[in-house]
């Protein structure tokens, strides 16, 4: 008798880990941007609702934004499950020189990207979409942005079987005229951008939460980087704009918890890079010129693209000439170039790291030079740390680790619950996982990695133990000696981008 109800007992056991198993299989996918979110902003005054939701989900403290550390390379990134150099979308700006042969192109604006898209015959991006593998999975993606229409259409360039709604672009259009019906009319773009975060937001619930809704939704909210752009860090606004987003958050979990939805999403929150205080006073173009290493600000003889610096010609001379000028000023930091043979850290030339180093090495699209800005620990009027040598009030896209070290927290019937994994992660190993969870095979040819250490039922030992790696180069020259230091943290296969640090010895007196 008592083998009997053992044996009953064991049965259930088996019955209820099936469903489970079967919850977590069926469960849809949310995953939430907050754009510009540093990882010190999560706290219980500033974001009570994100706050709560990390202290009863899980924690990954080693994530990583991809560099350059800017809103449309890590849109492409972790929609593509991959780096720069495997998808092609450089920059904030970018050089296609069969569209402009003297002007590079604003990402942020889809009308730019579509004239990209028309000239490549049809590769906007060159690695496959999370929207493209969701279609051919018999699945959908919708994207709610209140950003950029360039960072909306990047996360499913292909609009594969789903659709995006920004306050700025609907597509199809031909579902324009039903979202505005039953939404209202779109709010205008304000700081903080709270009226048209409210606006994203109710697309969200009464699209993405729908019965029939899409199996993987994407919200990015455009705040606190929009207004901590122009307001500064620590800012009364750019604290506002961070409460507001964190209200919005907590309408998202409620909405879920009144129709019963909650153990039925696995949600992932990330950002798209941190955000550091400028204080620089000079700019990439205005210097090149002043050298007279470029003509003047239209010429085609050296073109700029964000910190990209196209050669006409390839011109080994001026790139010299070039990468000199820029490693003795104190302001720029790392200096990339190509490496001499595949898989070299080592740019070719002297004192630079290679694109390969920090995963740039487009086989078509990478510059000649790709220059970043010098940083230090310096802590600004509101006591926040970080600051970078690029012109402006605040921002981003360089290789600080305030910069670059970004939180991302998961939650939801395919995730363990409260455990901060010591490994690294990246925004190009969203996409893998998301693809593990839906049982949709990840492609050989994406660069990031399903994150097993946060998924339920994983047998141990799937992933390797990290490891710390410095790579260092330098070049002595008339006035002294630059020295250039990456950090890495190496894990199998996967490398992720720490920071880069450089240094200078001044032999003589600057001229």
């Amino acid at each position: 008798m008592i083998k009997a109800i053992n044996k009953k007992i064991g049965l259930c056991i088996v019955w209820i880990a099936g469903l489970i198993d079967l919850q977590a299989q069926q469960a849809k996918t949310l995953i939430v941007f907050f754009d510009g979110l540093r990882p010190d902003y999560i706290t219980q005054a500033a974001m009570p609702n994100l706050y709560a939701f990390k202290q009863k989900g899980s924690y990954g403290a080693q994530h990583h934004s991809v560099y350059p550390t800017v809103t449309r390379v890590n849109a492409s990134s972790y929609s593509t499950g991959s780096y720069p150099g495997t998808h092609g979308l450089l920059g904030n700006s970018v050089y296609f020189p069969e569209i402009s042969n003297n002007s590079s192109l604003n990402t942020g604006e889809a009308e730019e990207l579509n004239k990209i898209t028309a000239a490549t015959n049809g590769k906007l991006l060159t690695a496959v979409s999370l929207g493209e593998l969701l279609q051919q999975a018999g699945k959908k993606m919708m994207v709610f942005s209140s950003g950029s229409t360039g960072q909306a259409m990047m996360q499913n360039h292909t609009i594969s079987g789903g659709a995006i709604i920004n306050p700025a672009m609907i597509l199809p259009a031909s579902f324009k005229e039903q979202v505005i019906k039953e939404l209202g009319p779109i709010p205008l773009n304000d700081k903080p951008n709270t009226a048209r975060h409210q606006w994203i937001t109710d697309a969200l619930i009464r699209y993405g939460f729908a019965a029939d809704g899409p199996e993987v939704s994407a919200i990015w909210f455009s705040d606190p980087d929009g207004t901590a752009h122009s307001d500064g860090i620590g800012s009364v606004t750019a604290m506002a704009s961070i409460r507001s987003v964190d209200e919005q958050f907590g309408r998202i979990l409620t909405a879920l918890a009144e129709k019963g939805l909650t153990d039925q999403f696995n949600i992932i929150i990330s950002t798209d890079h941190g955000f550091v205080t400028h204080i620089g006073k000079e700019g990439l173009s205005e210097f090149l010129i002043k050298e007279g290493l470029k003509k003047d600000k239209e010429s085609d003889d050296v073109v700029l693209a964000g910190g990209a610096i196209y050669v006409k010609g390839h011109d080994q001379v001026l790139i010299q000439k070039i990468i000199a000028a820029l490693q003795q000023q104190e302001w720029i930091g790392a200096v990339f170039t190509k490496s001499k043979k595949p898989g070299e850290m080592i740019g070719w030339a002297e004192g630079t790291l290679s694109f390969e180093s920090v995963h740039w090495d487009h086989p078509q699209r990478s510059a000649d030079i790709l220059a970043d800005v010098n940083w230090n620990d310096d802590k600004n009027t509101a006591g926040y740390a970080g600051s970078s040598y690029s012109k402006g009030v605040a921002g981003h896209g360089s290789l600080s680790p305030y910069e670059v070290h970004i939180p991302l927290i998961v939650a939801g019937p395919g995730f363990k619950k409260n455990v901060e994994p010591d490994l690294p992660s990246s925004n190009v190993d969203i996409v893998p996982t998301i693809l593990y969870l839906h049982q949709i095979a990840v492609p050989a040819s994406m660069d990031g990695r399903v994150l097993y250490e946060f998924l339920k039922n994983v047998p141990e030992g799937k992933t390797p133990k990290a490891r710390k790696e410095i790579i260092t180069t330098s070049v002595k020259t008339d006035w002294g000696v630059y020295e250039l230091k990456l950090e890495r943290t190496i894990l199998g296969k996967y490398s992720y981008v720490n920071f880069a640090k450089t240094t200078r010895t001044f032999t003589q007196v600057k001229q």
